[in-house]
């Protein structure tokens, strides 16, 4: 293969389908993909290339989306067997402490809900709700159902796994009362107008409409710091970060970790009372 088509770029996302990759992850692989090829402008394919790529990623964006990156494209030299193409990841050393320009507080998150209540927004006001009080991905609100919120349990089978998810019983109630309202009598419970689910750009279309009458960074708002939020939360409450992450649905531990990291200021505070400095 010398050249990157779009005729090989759909292939690649046929395979991606085949193989089962979450509709997200597939969408991301084609999207780094296509940046990649609109790069070459029509250019031969070449290890050289692929590194001078690499180093155009480094000089313009963050090491960890730099990595993002490149795992597309080795997923991308995998399925076509150019393995001689792939490329290192970066060395990232292991973060300690979450940014606190960037994690969504609790009185944030209750700002958000209140100008959401106060445009009338009900759907939304419910909807983040549902994100943060059950912990869920965005990808997973397609499955609080009509069915499910009078069990208050939902059956959640995402990425090749299942997992349960217990919804509220008081969260269940406002959800039962939004859908007589609505006159949804089966299936999602967050539909758009034309009856399907949310997705996710509508989602976030909608949240970034809260911010600044509730006066939260637009950068904090973003329907997956409500699962961050409900991670700490719940971490701080139970200390149980095993348990959190077969809440979460986590395959590792690690990747919770990330989700339960405190800002440098708590710490901070936290040291402070060891009493190890005498002034």
């Amino acid at each position: 293969m010398k050249k990157i088509t779009d005729k090989i770029i759909k292939k690649f996302k046929e395979y991606l389908i085949c193989e089962e990759k979450a509709k997200a992850t597939a969408e991301k692989y084609i999207r780094d993909l296509t940046a990649f090829a609109e790069w070459l402008c029509g250019g031969e394919l070449s290890k050289a290339k692929v590194l001078e790529y690499k180093k155009h990623l480094i000089e313009n964006y963050a090491p960890a989306s730099v990595n993002s990156v490149i795992s597309s494209l080795n997923s991308f030299f995998d399925y076509s067997g150019q393995y001689a193409l792939k490329v290192k990841t970066l060395k990232i050393q292991k973060q300690i402490f979450a940014r606190k320009d960037k994690e969504l507080t609790k009185a944030e998150y209750e700002r958000l809900l209140s100008a959401a209540q106060k445009k009338g927004n009900r759907k939304l006001y419910l909807l983040m709700q549902t994100i943060c009080a059950c912990g869920i991905r965005v990808s997973e609100l397609r499955y609080i159902t009509v069915s499910t919120i009078k069990t208050g349990r939902a059956e959640i089978n995402l990425k090749g796994k299942m997992r349960v998810v217990i919804i509220p019983s008081e969260l269940c109630k406002m959800l039962k009362g939004y859908a007589a309202e609505q006159k949804i009598s089966s299936g999602s419970v967050f539909i758009s107008k034309n009856g399907n689910p949310l997705d996710r750009s509508n989602i976030w279309k909608l949240m970034k409409t809260l911010c600044e009458s509730a006066n939260v960074a637009r950068d904090k708002v973003f329907p997956h710091n409500l699962r961050h939020l409900f991670a700490r939360t719940y971490y701080s409450l139970q200390k149980d970060i095993v348990r959190l992450a077969d809440i979460l649905g986590h395959s590792s531990v690690e990747t919770t970790r990330l989700y339960t990291m405190e800002t440098g200021e708590i710490h901070r505070r936290q040291i402070q009372k060891l009493g190890l400095l005498k002034c």
